[in-house]
């Protein structure tokens, strides 16, 4: 049956907040975890750090005192559903293990988004920034491979495929070739809002993630590829958050966000194969059922409108982790050398992104390329997990 959150009764504000036994829940177990499983944490983790970064940015522009307290006081309950989400994932994964979960979880999620997506505006920069997480997964494996002398299908357990993407190398663009066109509030379809909203929100988390665990590698080369590929999470952040329409009220704003945790936890609560996990969805389901309920009275106060205006009147069918090999190779075999330029998409390199690379190489091999080199050295390989045959794009081993 269609799920509508409006329709539905929450869990009243005064009786979310939790004490910290209720918050110390056990984590996943990751030698026998669903690989997805993991997505859905990592993804969740993202979605709810978003919800509090724009919080705060909303109080920041609030002058009311009254509804800076409503705002703080929703604020503390998604700060505990943060902790718990992200306190699923095991303290024995390293670093590195964890980074390879968030690059699947880039990968498989954009590539559902861009598979569901109804405008071809949208769809295009999600199959853009795809095969570049895809990329990033690749040198991330080989790395994990030269380091930690294991492999990445123990992570990504042959669901996702690790071979090149788009060489990483290569997203190193001028900054005002990041900067997309928005989708208009007034025209979109409400799914494609949500889409916008949950990639950018991955690719922040991602981009935060890397930007504190970077320096704590060890091994300069470790260190000099989680800077590289940081830039490039920080390009997708400007690459995904252009999307969404700056017209949007604040409002507005925090009604998409609220809808869309809503969403979320919905998609995961139907798909989670982790009865313990699947508990966690459905509790913090029933909490922003809540803060929707409350952002709506917001909007309809200050905005002056009915949130069914902006709003689908039921969630969209639920997101799915799900394999996307066959779409993957696709985009692999037809898109793998396109690049940006202003606002739109060429397949050569341009004047700009030109001088973008050399400002950026300095003549020296970036640590992207330096990692599959040192791990064929160590390894006698490059690492690749390719289940589906030959790489499409005819890139072969010692390229």
């Amino acid at each position: 049956m269609a799920f509508d959150p409006l329709q539905e009764r929450g869990i009243p504000l005064d009786e979310q907040l939790r004490n910290w036994r209720e918050l110390d829940v056990p984590p996943i177990d990751p030698d026998h975890v669903d690989p997805y499983t993991r997505c859905r944490i990592i993804t969740m983790n993202g979605i709810e750090t978003e919800a509090i970064l724009f919080s705060h940015q909303l109080a920041r522009h609030c002058t009311d005192l009254e509804l800076k307290r409503q705002l703080a006081r929703v604020r503390y309950i998604e700060a505990q559903q943060q902790k718990v989400v992200n306190w699923l994932l095991p303290g024995v994964s390293s670093v590195l293990e964890t980074t390879i979960a968030y690059e699947q979880v880039a990968v498989d999620l954009t590539a559902w988004v861009a598979r569901m997506e109804p405008d071809p505006y949208l769809t295009q920069a999600y199959q853009f920034g795809v095969l570049e997480d895809f990329d990033h997964l690749y040198r991330y494996a080989n790395l994990y491979e030269m380091i930690e002398h294991r492999k990445a299908e123990k992570i990504v357990d042959g669901v996702t495929e690790v071979m090149p993407g788009r060489p990483t190398y290569l997203h190193h663009r001028d900054p005002v070739d990041n900067v997309r066109e928005p989708y208009d509030r007034h025209r979109t379809e409400p799914l494609s809002k949500l889409h916008a909203l949950t990639v950018m929100a991955a690719e922040q988390q991602t981009m935060n993630y890397y930007m504190n665990v970077g320096p704590l590698a060890m091994e300069p080369i470790a260190r000099r590829l989680y800077q590289e590929i940081g830039m490039v999470e920080e390009e997708h952040v400007t690459h995904y958050e252009s999307l969404v329409d700056p017209g949007e009220s604040w409002w507005e704003m925090l009604l998409n966000h609220e809808y869309n945790e809503c969403y979320l936890y919905h998609s995961f609560m139907e798909t989670e194969s982790d009865p313990k996990v699947k508990a966690v969805w459905e509790l913090h389901l029933n909490m922003e059922i809540e803060h929707l309920r409350l952002a709506c009275e917001l909007f309809k106060r200050f905005d002056g409108r009915d949130p069914d205006q902006v709003l689908a009147p039921e969630l969209p069918p639920p997101v799915t982790f799900e394999p996307n090999k066959a779409y993957l190779r696709e985009l692999l075999a037809t898109q793998i050398d396109c690049t940006t330029l202003g606002t739109g998409y060429v397949q050569e390199a341009h004047e700009r992104f030109s001088r973008m690379q050399e400002a950026v190489m300095g003549g020296e091999k970036p640590a992207s390329e330096q990692v599959i080199d040192d791990n064929r050295a160590v390894s006698g390989r490059e690492y690749r997990l390719e289940t589906e045959g030959p790489h499409p794009a005819g890139m072969q081993l010692g390229r």
